[in-house]
């Protein structure tokens, strides 16, 4: 079969075709990741309009029928002619690739958002969407359909002339979605982060699909500082303050909030015209730069170091919860996801601003600043009894050539990507899986009892723990700066628990030291949950395993419910033989794995959850508890 392929075989897409055809291109993906992207680029617009001074509440609302609503109190987009279009300037919004009012022509100062594209590739990945404006004291509509002018922009009623600002609702396209189901707590998270970076600005999120409205309202006068604040409200701040830099300079305006808690992690987090940069730039590394910097020359001056002695820049970040919040007219990024700021005026806008206004604050805060000193000082040495550690563990290894762990049952294929390694609880658990394995391709790496909660620990601990140290060993890639994703010996990191209260223990135990040391393996998608099966139901030597009661519900109905039913609960994986456990959790072909993902979008949620659940503090654990409650599925009582 010969395939022609000459002029006419190239495809020219018209408009926001090109969009339909690759939505990947646009969003990221047709996932429910990029699904809530679409919100996040309307309501994006909203807040470029509160950036401007334009707009201080934003609305919005996911319908009944799953479809979204943005209202915002800005100028309204304009309506009238654009005459290089021919077509009223809301229509080229909506329906022209890369237009709007970011690019040059003095719209916006700054902006985030998908650098332009937002609006249309919305519309394009509608079923429809409709825009209203209120502007001058006419109320304007347009509506498309899948990304289609449907009708020409119309007035369609009055409205106060004070009244000014616009209207999205949108449906997402059914044909383009994996899921077209909107998380309300999804939304909840970005919106929080967008109005703590955005000060005084009041976003109102409402959920009308349940028999109860939800409704959240996030506004925060005090901008980062709140930020600072609320992410440190599972930990014990060292002083009371905020440390708080504000400042222009070379078109960069910098904003910085920071304080100290009693935790031995770093969290900071960089944000480029409210936009998150997970992977730093040249921002974050102005920040530290200036950090390092201050806080050196302080205590030199006041003789709090010994004469040779210098700090360290993660000694000084020990414990340290900063936000790094810049605007910048025309931001670059680097690499294939645009997620780290390039802009080398940032870096220096930032030091400059930040070096500043902490020295002024440790001149005139010296208990703070000994304080602060004083854990840098301890940090530095445990990070050097860690490096001893972590050099006889090196030394070993070169000696011995790789010196896995003694109770690891290794497999004997070498290619990691088709290794998968067992994380279980308990020997009895580990001899059932040893013998139920398939050798070829899974290891078995039995942990005795609860591992160390790394979120109460300093490295120099981390480091003596043996079962955290077998599993360092075993996967091979180091950890913090020694780590290296391209040691890794499998491509499968599977976490096998007991299905009750303490097998959750554990499993977040695991999660807990993989997230703050190991967090690569997350993201790239090699850490899984295995699913034992909670019940085993024998009938008429018939055997069925149901993982949840309505799975359970739903055998017995089909079965009949009498009094030849056998139902066993099961309490641990010690309880099942190695058949069973191979049968239920082990087989590739027959098993279930739940692959533990991470959002960069959140991530500072996802930080806050982990301090919450393993931290000291009780109160924000009780209430988080509270709050979650209701939709925790198979907890045992």
């Amino acid at each position: 079969m010969s395939t022609e392929y000459g002029a006419d075989q190239i495809q020219i897409l018209e408009g926001l075709e090109a969009v339909r055809k690759r939505p990947g291109m646009y969003i990221g993906s047709t996932s429910i990741r990029g699904l809530h992207h679409l919100v996040y680029e309307i309501v994006d617009n909203a807040v470029d309009e509160a950036l401007a001074g334009f707009c201080d509440v934003i609305d919005v609302k996911i319908q009944e029928d799953n479809s979204i609503t943005v209202i915002d109190n800005g100028r309204g987009i304009p309506v009238g002619i654009n005459h290089k279009a021919g077509i009223p300037a809301v229509e080229v919004v909506f329906t022209i690739l890369h237009a709007g009012g970011k690019f040059g022509g003095g719209g916006y100062k700054v902006s985030g958002g998908l650098h332009g594209v937002g609006a249309s590739v919305v519309n394009a990945l509608s079923e429809w969407l409709e825009v209203t404006i209120y502007h001058e004291g006419k109320v304007y509509r347009q509506r498309y359909e899948r990304g289609k002018t449907i009708y020409k922009l119309k007035v369609i009623g009055d409205c106060d002339p004070e009244k000014t600002g616009t209207m999205v609702s949108f449906l997402p396209d059914k044909e383009i979605f994996e899921e077209t189901i909107f998380d309300f707590d999804t939304l909840k998270q970005r919106f929080r982060e967008m109005a703590f970076l955005t000060k005084g600005l009041k976003i109102r999120l409402t959920d009308e699909r349940g028999e109860k409205e939800l409704v959240k309202e996030f506004h925060y006068e005090g901008g980062i500082k709140e930020f600072v604040t609320y992410l440190n409200r599972s930990k014990e701040a060292l002083y009371p303050e905020i440390i708080y830099c504000e400042g222009m300079k070379d078109g960069v305006a910098v904003e910085v909030a920071m304080q100290h808690n009693d935790s031995y992690n770093e969290t900071t987090y960089g944000f480029v015209n409210n936009i998150t940069t997970p992977e730093g730039g040249t921002h974050v590394v102005g920040f530290r730069n200036a950090l390092t910097k201050t806080f050196n020359d302080y205590a030199k001056k006041n003789k709090l170091l010994k004469e040779n002695e210098k700090l360290a820049g993660e000694d000084i970040r020990e414990g340290l919860t900063a936000i790094i919040s810049v605007k910048i007219e025309e931001p670059q990024f680097e690499g294939q996801t645009k997620q780290k700021l390039g802009n080398s005026e940032a870096r220096g806008a930032v030091d400059a601003v930040v070096s500043r206004t902490l020295e002024i604050f440790l001149e005139q805060n010296p208990s703070v600043a000994k304080t602060i000193v004083e854990k840098s000082v301890l940090a530095q040495r445990a990070r050097d009894a860690a490096r001893k550690a972590r050099d006889l563990t090196r030394r070993k290894s070169a000696l011995e050539g790789l010196s896995l762990p003694g109770k690891l049952a290794d497999c004997t294929d070498k290619d990691p990507k088709n290794c998968e390694i067992y994380i279980v609880e308990g020997d009895s658990a580990g001899g059932s899986a040893k013998t139920a394995r398939s050798r070829a391709t899974q290891a078995i790496l039995p942990l005795r009892g609860k591992i160390l909660n790394v979120e109460k620990a300093r490295l120099d601990r981390i480091y003596g723990n043996a079962e955290i140290k077998a599993m360092i060993t075993a996967f091979g890639t180091g950890i913090h700066e020694d780590f290296d994703i391209s040691k890794l010996r499998y491509h499968k990191i599977i976490i096998m628990t007991d299905a009750d209260v303490d097998g959750a223990h554990i499993a977040t135990l695991m999660l807990t030291f993989l997230y703050r040391f190991m967090p690569e393996l997350i993201k790239q998608g090699y850490v899984y949950l295995a699913q034992p099966p909670l019940y085993k139901i024998e009938k008429n030597k018939k055997i069925w395993y149901a993982y949840d009661d309505k799975e359970l519900d739903n055998i017995l109905t089909e079965i009949g419910r009498d009094g030849n039913n056998k139902i066993q609960r099961y309490k641990g994986l010690g309880e099942m033989d190695a058949d069973q456990l191979w049968e239920t959790t082990m087989d590739p072909e027959r098993r279930v794995l739940l692959r533990v993902t991470m959002d960069d979008e959140t991530s500072s949620e996802l930080d806050l959850t982990f301090t919450t659940l393993m931290g000291d503090k009780v109160e924000p654990r009780r209430e988080f508890i509270e709050e979650n409650a209701l939709k925790v599925k198979n907890l045992d009582i």
